[in-house]
């Protein structure tokens, strides 16, 4: 039987694998924002963007405020950015090294 909190690890990373999902994490490390910012920031379209936001919180990495008739998303805590952000820098510099200069 695999530990339970590898298990929970792994539900994250698939969570994680889809590009766009990192990207909206990514662009909500600068601070919260409303769907159609993260349609700007993503230039995806707006039921593909709720359809990863819906993913997102029900994986707990997001939270949603309403403020009047505007729903505005944020992450829950620094974990996932720290770990997107890691990932990101990581892919960057194996990328770097493999250019020649």
């Amino acid at each position: 039987m695999v530990d339970r909190r590898y298990e929970s690890a792994s539900e994250l990373f698939r969570t994680l694998s889809a590009p766009l999902r990192l990207a909206i994490i990514d662009h909500l490390t600068s601070g919260p924002a409303a769907v159609h910012a993260l349609v700007t920031a993503t230039g995806q379209s707006q039921p593909l963007i709720s359809q990863h936001l819906r993913v997102l919180r029900a994986m707990r990495l997001i939270q949603v405020e309403s403020r009047g008739r505007e729903r505005i998303y944020s992450l829950t805590d620094a974990h996932v950015a720290h770990i997107v952000k890691d990932a990101i820098r990581h892919t960057q510099e194996d990328t770097e090294e493999e250019t020649p200069a």
